[in-house]
């Protein structure tokens, strides 16, 4: 069950930078937009209402190679785009400049499935990020 996400004022403009946002953004990146609007909510909030988010499996979070996370809103269920992958789903993710794409992987949901099963585990969860070169830097 996903935690109730509570709507405030700061939640709302931090949900809209992220609606216009190209791509994934830091928490920094996000916080320094609102800024730039003059909207006076504060880093913490913006690390807050990010996680309340990831929790409620609302954005993806990826991690650079550096290890700070970045954000993004996932793609809706019904979205235009019909490469948006609607269902648990992974990144490839430059290590350049930081652009992911979605992908599928079925083969990596098997394999925790039996990984987890064979170890006893239940209730899963689990993320993937691979990390190279996109093709503008490669």
């Amino acid at each position: 069950m996903s935690p109730r996400i509570r709507v405030t004022r700061q939640g709302e403009a931090i949900d809209q930078v992220l609606r216009t946002a190209a791509g994934f953004r830091t928490a920094q990146d996000l916080y320094g937009e609102l800024r730039n609007q003059g909207s006076s909510v504060g880093l913490t909030t913006v690390y807050r209402h990010l996680k309340v988010l990831a929790d409620a499996g609302e954005i993806d979070v990826v991690h650079r190679p550096d290890g700070e996370a970045q954000y993004r809103l996932c793609s809706p269920a019904g979205s235009a785009d019909p490469t948006a992958i609607q269902d648990h789903h992974h990144h490839l993710v430059c290590r350049v400049c930081g652009r992911a794409v979605e992908v599928d992987g079925p083969e990596v949901e098997q394999w925790a499935e039996r990984v987890a099963a064979a170890a006893g585990y239940t209730q899963i969860s689990h993320t993937v990020e691979v990390f190279g070169l996109c093709p503008q830097h490669s």
